[in-house]
């Protein structure tokens, strides 16, 4: 009933959905949730308050859907006993339509530093006698459902990352042709763009942004095949792929983000830092990137814990494995042996990362925690190393061929060259500092920060 009453028009964009998590008292840890969930006949009366929640409420729709995380009175402890309820703005009538104003309101808007464009509000559920709210599913199961949308919308932010980033490459592009600064000895005016370090940021903005998007477009490919797969065993392959790569879209495509949309503020100089050009826009906006759905951090822990020491590094193995693959056969090209001695670099201090974490994770409590964003961004160097890496193959075997665009696949050749040369080296610098492990991080006393 809940199916036919609400998905049709979600679905169908008549009606917006929210998603209720945070609470004032509750950010990442959602063991300490105190909204709370009676029940009521054929229903539940929902109280509480939630924060940050975008397009919390507005006018654009006739209903809004909220999907609101709560306990029931007989609710377990912790992440347990969290539970999922539907809790419209307006209740439907006999047919299906909005009709009774529930018992949720905005009761403040969020002053934040950008996406301004995109509202989040501080909902209130209950201020008189409860909000009207309906279980989704079973009781105390409600964090693993969230969890369902959730792991979609981390793909999903990643793919901000990609497009943010691509939006301030555009305008940083334009600004460093249009821009004149240098004078010849003529005394002609020349853009910035010729300009040896104007064209490294560029370029380092358009590689990237090259393997930022090939990577989502795998991860995002990997959950089709889940579904398409003919087989349990190659269904499960394909779902432990996206369960490795979805921390790696969202943390490491993000947080490069930032260095982006910085170096499009850059390349614009002065300018950049004046807000009518729009670049720093983007650096605002792209801020929220590596918060939203989950920090950096709880990205990095997930897959330093749930996604490679509780399966003893298999999975995080074999997406090794097939990239090394992938390296083989840029040895076998002899147009692409600078690319082939950068991945193969990379992938020995991957390899090499991964042993060092499986030796000492149980040595030492503080060493997942410690080395987890590192790990996660040496990874997400290397697996863009695997994208730049086919993306030159596929390139040099149509040139060979004489097939396609042949100025568009020398580019794409360039952009895997810069890559390999000024972004894939990171991977072994981040092995230094995993090494490192928890004992400079932790030894500080608490009273001397």
């Amino acid at each position: 009933a809940l199916k036919q009453n609400y998905l049709p028009k979600l679905v169908s964009g008549e009606w917006t959905g929210t998603m209720n998590l945070t609470e004032p008292d509750a950010g990442s840890d959602l063991a300490a949730i105190k909204a709370r969930a009676t029940p009521e006949g054929d229903h539940y009366r929902i109280t509480g308050q939630k924060i940050f929640i975008t397009w919390g409420d507005h006018q654009m729709t006739e209903n809004i859907v909220h999907l609101v995380l709560a306990r029931l009175p007989d609710a377990p402890a912790g992440v347990k006993g969290i539970s999922l309820f539907i809790v419209p703005k307006f209740l439907l009538d006999e047919q299906g339509n909005p009709a009774q104003l529930n018992d949720v309101s905005c009761v403040s808007l969020e002053h934040k530093l950008g996406i301004h464009g995109s509202p989040t509000c501080v909902m209130s559920f209950g201020d008189n006698g409860g909000a009207v709210g309906y279980i989704v599913g079973e009781p105390h199961q409600g964090l693993s459902y969230m969890f369902t949308m959730m792991n979609h919308a981390r793909q999903s932010v990643g793919l901000q990352g990609v497009a943010i980033s691509e939006r301030s490459y555009q305008l940083a592009v334009q600004y460093a042709k249009d821009r004149l600064q240098g004078t010849r000895k003529d005394g002609s005016r020349f853009p910035i763009i010729e300009f040896p370090d104007v064209r490294r940021m560029l370029m380092q903005m358009k590689a990237s942004i090259e393997a930022m998007r090939g990577l989502a477009y795998v991860a995002a490919a990997e959950t089709d095949r889940v579904h398409s797969a003919t087989d349990t065993s190659q269904a499960k392959h394909h779902q432990d792929r996206v369960d490795l790569l979805t921390p790696i879209v969202k943390g490491w495509i993000t947080e490069v983000a930032q260095e982006l949309t910085y170096l499009g503020v850059q390349v614009h100089g002065g300018m950049g830092f004046i807000e009518e050009t729009g670049a720093a826009q983007h650096y605002r906006d792209a801020r929220i990137l590596t918060i939203y759905e989950g920090t950096t951090g709880i990205q990095a822990l997930d897959l330093v814990g749930r996604k490679t020491l509780m399966n003893k590094g298999t999975v995080l193995s074999a997406l090794l494995d097939e990239i090394a693959q992938v390296q083989q056969e840029l040895a076998a090209s002899s147009a692409l042996q600078n690319e082939s001695r950068a991945l193969d670099t990379a992938l020995t201090a991957a390899h090499e990362a991964l042993q060092w974490l499986l030796d000492n994770a149980e040595k030492d409590a503080s060493v997942a925690g410690s080395i987890s964003v590192n790990f996660m961004m040496m990874m997400g160097y290397v697996c863009g190393g695997w994208v730049m890496g086919q993306s030159a193959l596929k390139a040099q075997a149509l040139l060979n061929a004489g097939q396609g665009d042949s100025a568009f696949l020398h580019s794409k050749l360039i952009t895997s060259a810069f890559y390999c040369d000024h972004l894939l080296p990171r991977a072994t610098g981040l092995l230094a500092v995993i090494k490192a492990g928890s004992q400079s991080v932790m030894s500080l006393p608490n009273d001397q920060f």
